[in-house]
């Protein structure tokens, strides 16, 4: 079996992996690698192969071996070799025009996959638009990060996350979400679904209290954790705190309420927080979009109310990107030392390079600049949701706060499904409100549709829209 090879930065580099075995002497074993890995594409044409010496080396071949197979490969076509240009892998024209190349068994045509194509629209809920990330900012960030990186931080990291990430952290939330807590209490993980993963049920055990409507998987996750979930029920103001009983701990979203979008009431906010400390329990605070409020300053963490009965929970999942996979964790002091074992003795899950980067991200202000333009690109698409319903359905009113990444419409009785499937005739993929509601809860909501306005790229939001008011009922 032969190494591989590094080539020179003068020449196109090539690793390449030759079995040099079966009947015949080296030279013919290394010509049948080589012909075998042009013919199945490991050597593309065009590429430059070391000069038969280096092979050689490689090979622990006399080069005498090395040249001879070259010479051979090129004169059955499969190689070329010019002066000054050294070896490389001819083209199949020049090789065999439209035939097959001389020995070679007929091959059958590989079919091509079918491509999986998704909806025209794409209105579903929780994604930011792809192609407003901010790529020459992260770019600068990475750089700057990498140039400045302590040796250290190659190695592997510690379950806590990079301290350059969470001092960060710790600066960028109180000054903007009002809570109140060092870096010390900051613990990163990949976001929300991994926060609960490493929660429950190491570090908390249910039952646990959820609003009556949220995210499917995250009760999926709680339940595959073997923790017990009891809806409460959603008016206006929020979810009605005051049903809490003997559970544990709580998980809320008050600064937006996901899927319904209005905040919780602040005497529900004061209520929930008298209930942990009465309790000894726990609040779970999912602020997953917080920084995009649009009528008004976005609302306080609630953490901020009792850092020692308030988890709270954030990620750049909305405000940058999914594909990150960054998030965080600020923590009573209590229940630090238990989340760092739960995750392990060494970071297992966000890259530390992607940490360094979102760090300097914050520190230089980019991720500033990046949130307050993109808080008004998606409040000018959340009001020209408003102004085409206005105009094209009057009659479906539009709920919840001016605030986060999706609206919600409010239907007529018993056409929520018949919505959804003619907006999915028309292309447009988005959810219905009853896809959201806790199994064990009553339907307390009207219908409904949760509309993703941010998803969607600028160019193609105004034919989204236009699918859109087609699909929704007459009034």
């Amino acid at each position: 079996m032969a190494k591989s090879w590094v080539n020179s930065a003068e020449r196109i580099g090539a690793d390449l992996h030759l079995e040099l075995a079966g009947p015949g002497g080296r030279r013919a074993a290394l010509i049948r690698a080589l012909r075998e890995a042009v013919r199945d594409g490991r050597l593309a044409p065009g590429t430059r192969l070391p000069p038969y010496r280096s092979l050689a080396a490689d090979l622990g071949m006399a080069r005498n071996t090395v040249a001879d197979a070259y010479a051979e490969l090129v004169a059955e076509g499969w190689l070329t070799a010019r002066q000054g240009s050294g070896t490389q892998v001819a083209s199949p024209l020049a090789r065999w025009g439209n035939t097959a190349p001389p020995g070679a068994a007929a091959r059958v045509p590989r079919k091509t996959p079918a491509v999986v194509r998704g909806p025209r629209h794409d209105l579903r809920q929780g994604t930011p638009d792809a192609s407003s990330f901010p790529r020459s900012a992260w770019l600068a960030s990475y750089r700057r990060a990498l140039q400045q990186a302590p040796h250290e931080a190659f190695g592997p990291g510690g379950p806590e996350g990079r301290p350059e990430l969470r001092e960060a952290l710790a600066a960028y939330l109180t000054r903007t979400r009002g809570v109140r807590a060092g870096p010390e209490r900051i613990v990163i993980c990949s976001g929300f679904a991994h926060a609960l993963r490493l929660l429950f049920p190491r570090v908390l055990r249910g039952p646990l209290a959820v609003e009556a409507y949220g995210l499917g998987f995250h009760r999926e996750l709680l339940t595959a954790s073997s923790t017990r979930t009891v809806p409460l029920a959603l008016d206006e103001d929020g979810a009605q705190v005051d049903g809490l009983g003997r559970e544990r701990a709580v998980l809320l979203t008050p600064a937006h309420q996901f899927p319904t979008g209005g905040p919780l009431h602040p005497a529900r906010r004061a209520a929930v927080v008298d209930w942990a400390r009465a309790r000894g329990g726990l609040v779970l605070e999912d602020d997953y979009d917080g920084e995009f409020r649009y009528d008004r300053r976005p609302v306080g963490a609630l953490q901020g109310m009792d850092p020692e009965r308030v988890v709270h929970i954030g990620s750049v999942s909305k405000s940058l990107s999914p594909a990150l996979r960054l998030g965080w964790m600020v923590l009573p002091e209590r229940c630090v030392d238990a989340v760092l074992a739960a995750k392990g003795e060494r970071e297992a899950w966000a890259s530390a390079l992607d940490q360094l980067t979102l760090a300097d991200f914050l520190a230089s202000g980019s991720y500033d600049r990046h949130v307050r333009r993109m808080r008004q690109r998606y409040r000018t698409r959340r009001d020209r949701l408003v102004a085409a319903l206005a105009e094209r359905a009057p009659h479906i009113e539009v709920t919840g706060i001016a605030a986060g990444l999706h609206a919600v419409l409010r239907l007529p009785p018993g056409t929520e499904r018949s919505t959804v499937e003619a907006a999915a005739r028309r292309g447009v993929a988005l959810d219905g409100l009853a896809g959201f509601r806790h199994p064990r809860a009553a339907a307390s909501l009207p219908d409904g549709l949760v509309v993703g306005y941010a998803t969607p790229s600028e160019h193609a939001y105004g034919a989204a829209l236009e699918a859109l008011c087609e699909a929704l009922p007459r009034g």
